[in-house]
């Protein structure tokens, strides 16, 4: 535990000093353990663990644009992201992990006490057991507080789910060098800090009980519209969508093109797939190589906030993803990368986006950027914020879109496969930083 933050701050200084941390970028077709299909261009690890990237074709969709294809992330298993919670002396803190993941721009990042995929914790790469994870897999450890099956981003995953589960603990457990016990208001503090509280731990913070949160007063007060009211939207548009997917030979994914080791679309938009060469030495493997996807830009991810009756509520959307397992789910009012539409005609930019980035700084609830997920994405990044529009009768509830209590979001979000990656996220921000 840290008196303060500042003691905490000293503490991840050093642990980057005593890591050894190198990433190295290398062409595609020569990463060691991992192979080019001579016929399909997918590539795959050598095993066959771990996961595959191949092409995916979308069509019927009712996004901006209504037909693409695209390579995607195929990595069939469900990992596990645990977060320890014990109190002391009366305060609930969590055990978080300083952890290198390949992608981050900033090497280090908190992660939660356990983030493994099924491929890491079942020891494919036959490096070391993944700490802590027993407590988190196995009945009788502790008291569960959440435990729900979520999807991870569906634009660059295909029906990818990990486990998040929080358990709460009595017992003294040692505290490995890099794991750290840190508050809930610590954390609420660190979460306006850039790329420094991982997108795992926000996922699964998303899960904590309200009445642990430093934010909890916007969810609580009773919510105007009932619950079925919500699931019957959801329902709604999971049942109209008309979202079709198939899957292609990475080769013969159009406008995508293996050049210079990198897979890169014809006019340099999206992102890339690269490769890399890993070393870190505090890792299960202390090294590795692998593909990733590095998107262009960083993203817009935002919630557009009203007060009824005292009561806060945000605007979702019922949104499609090319790779999400249940295809809809509900999302922010915005989720773009503002430059993949540059090029799109006025009428295809993303709704509500010109109301989020000219929000005059004083409806700004919290404005952070924050890294997605750095075992598979290299450099992402994407801006979270909320936009108070109390006062704005510009704002409507278009087909699409639903007001709902942040205490419904929080409430259902228990149930697992709902909410996005992205929505879960801004719960979390809501509910410690706001």
């Amino acid at each position: 535990m840290f008196t303060d933050l500042a003691e905490f701050h000293r503490w991840l200084a050093e642990r980057h000093e005593k890591g050894e941390y190198r990433v190295t970028p290398a062409p595609l077709d020569r990463l060691d353990g991992w192979s080019v299909d001579p016929v399909t261009g997918d590539l795959r690890h050598d095993s066959g663990g771990f996961f595959t990237v191949h092409g995916l074709e979308v069509t019927g969709s009712q996004r901006e644009v209504g037909h693409w294809q695209q390579p995607v992330i195929d990595q069939p298993e469900h990992g596990v992201l645990g977060i320890l919670v014990k109190e002391f002396h009366g305060v609930p803190h969590c055990l978080l992990q300083a952890k290198m993941e390949p992608g981050n721009i900033n090497t280090l990042q908190l992660s939660p006490t356990v983030q493994a995929t099924r491929s890491n914790y079942t020891r494919v790469h036959r490096g070391r057991a993944v700490p802590y994870l027993e407590l988190f897999i196995t009945r009788g450890h502790g008291r569960p507080l959440a435990d729900a099956l979520q999807s991870e981003q569906g634009s660059w995953f295909l029906a990818k789910r990990n486990r998040n589960i929080i358990v709460q603990i009595d017992e003294d457990i040692p505290v490995l060098e890099d794991f750290c016990w840190l508050s809930i208001d610590q954390i609420g503090q660190l979460l306006t800090v850039h790329d420094l509280v991982n997108m795992d731990t926000r996922t699964v913070l998303s899960h904590l009980p309200p009445a642990l949160l430093p934010g909890a007063g916007r969810f609580r007060g009773p919510a105007p519209r009932p619950l079925a009211e919500l699931l019957n939207w959801l329902t709604h548009h999971k049942t109209a969508d008309r979202t079709e997917r198939r899957s292609l030979p990475l080769a013969k994914t159009e406008g995508w093109r293996l050049t210079d080791g990198e897979l890169r679309h014809e006019h340099d938009r999206y992102f890339r797939i690269v490769g890399v060469d890993v070393r870190a030495g505090n890792r299960e493997v202390t090294g590795w190589s692998q593909p990733m996807l590095a998107p262009r830009g960083e993203g817009v991810v935002a919630f557009l906030v009203r007060h009824v009756d005292g009561v806060a509520h945000v605007l979702v959307q019922a949104r499609a993803e090319a790779g999400t397992p249940d295809r809809v789910e509900i999302a922010p009012t915005v989720q773009c990368n503002p430059g993949n539409h540059a090029h799109q005609p006025g009428g295809r930019r993303p709704r509500y986006l010109d109301t989020v980035q000219d929000a005059p700084r004083d409806r700004v609830l919290f404005d952070v950027v924050h890294s997605e997920e750095g075992g598979r994405f290299h450099h992402a990044r994407n801006r979270y914020l909320a936009v108070d529009v109390t006062d704005d009768p510009a704002v409507t509830e278009v087909d699409g879109f639903h007001w709902t209590a942040c205490g419904r979001l929080a409430e259902i979000n228990q149930y697992g496969g709902l909410l996005n990656v992205e929505a879960r996220n801004l719960l979390t921000c809501l509910g410690f930083v706001a």
